[in-house]
């Protein structure tokens, strides 16, 4: 249930004191992440370092849309919630992991999704789409531009179905050639792409078929959709599985979005629980009161009750009330004379 990790002892994501199955789905980030076309490089310095300052401090400088991040509503839908104005609850729930296989810009559709989850998908669920593109994530044009991608017809799915939440293993919440990438606003980033979709599509321009900059984003969006780009990790264990998904944001005053670590958690027995939130005074903590018991009463119990008066000779009170106590022991066996003494006390009683 532990392992070392470089000299220090932790629990392991599968085996662990809760019971519970923890898969990571983000991809790595770090130096030299892949990246959307038009962001800048990422850079990491050590502000301190062991050798200098015997501790390490590192300076990050990068866009918020790398790796596997969460978009806020603002990112593109200009008067809508930035990430720190969006309820805690939307970034954690149950909901199911899908495969949806795709190829080169192929497109993710409403008949795709409600084939692959419609009978299974609940209002208020995350939704996860693997469609294997997360196998190719790389500094690529294949893993960016070349992407399968949702369409419009897509983002109507999620709202019909109430999905809280939608997730997916390619590059943006549209298809590649509905972005800035393609033919739409300050695009297309990569010209030569123009003739490669029209040999690859049998002769159709690309504009035709992509007239609209980023439907899928608004769409969702505008009816508070979430969605989070570039699912990797362990996604393939936990495909077809129903799940419990984490994934929180820094709480970034004016945020367009946020990476996360996307963690899927499975309790195979059922068992754990979330806290209802009782006070965690050990005074204010419910416990089952001890029932009372009474004090057994012994011969030498009795005894100390017992005080002399001016009953007849042989005789003794107890507590007031005269009872026949011999002053000797008779002679007999010990069975008698603890009779005896149990009788005089439950008269004393």
């Amino acid at each position: 249930m532990t392992k070392k990790i470089r000299g220090v002892t932790f629990e392991e994501n599968l085996k662990n004191s809760m019971g519970l199955e923890f898969y990571n789905l983000s991809h790595r980030f770090g130096y030299q992440s892949p990246n959307w076309p038009y962001f800048e490089d990422v850079k990491i310095e050590r502000i301190h370092y062991h050798a200098k300052s015997g501790v390490l401090s590192q300076r990050i400088t990068t866009s918020m849309h790398n790796t596997t991040h969460i978009d806020a509503p603002a990112h593109v839908v200009q008067g809508t919630p930035f990430i720190d104005e969006v309820p805690l609850p939307h970034f954690f729930g149950s909901g199911i992991v899908v495969s949806i296989p795709k190829k080169k810009w192929e497109q993710i559709t409403y008949e795709d999704l409600e084939k692959a989850a419609g009978k299974i998908v609940r209002p208020r669920d995350v939704v996860i789409v693997n469609t294997g593109w997360h196998k190719l994530y790389e500094d690529s044009e294949d893993y960016f531009c070349r992407a399968p991608g949702f369409v419009s017809s897509a983002g109507e799915w999620f709202v019909e179905k109430q999905v809280k939440v939608v997730g997916h293993d390619t590059q943006a919440n549209d298809h590649p050639l509905a972005t800035a990438i393609g033919p739409q606003r300050n695009g297309p980033l990569h010209p030569h792409l123009a003739e490669e979709y029209k040999k690859w599509s049998g002769g159709r321009d690309w504009k035709d078929d992509f007239p609209e900059w980023e439907p899928v984003h608004r769409i969702l969006f505008k009816n508070g959709i979430l969605g989070i780009e570039n699912v990797g990790g362990d996604i393939d264990k936990v495909t077809g599985k129903r799940c419990t998904f984490a994934f929180f944001p820094w709480n970034w005053d004016r945020g367009d979005g946020c990476i996360i670590r996307l963690v899927a958690i499975i309790d195979p027995k059922g068992a754990y629980r979330i806290e209802k939130g009782r006070s965690s005074d050990a005074s204010q903590t419910s416990r089952a009161k001890p029932k009372p018991t009474r004090r057994p009463i012994t011969a030498a119990y009795c005894f100390a009750a017992v005080v002399r008066s001016s009953t007849p000779a042989g005789s003794q009170t107890l507590i007031g009330r005269p009872v026949a106590f011999p002053a000797r022991r008779r002679r007999g066996s010990r069975r008698l004379a603890r009779r005896e003494r149990s009788t005089m006390c439950s008269r004393a009683s």
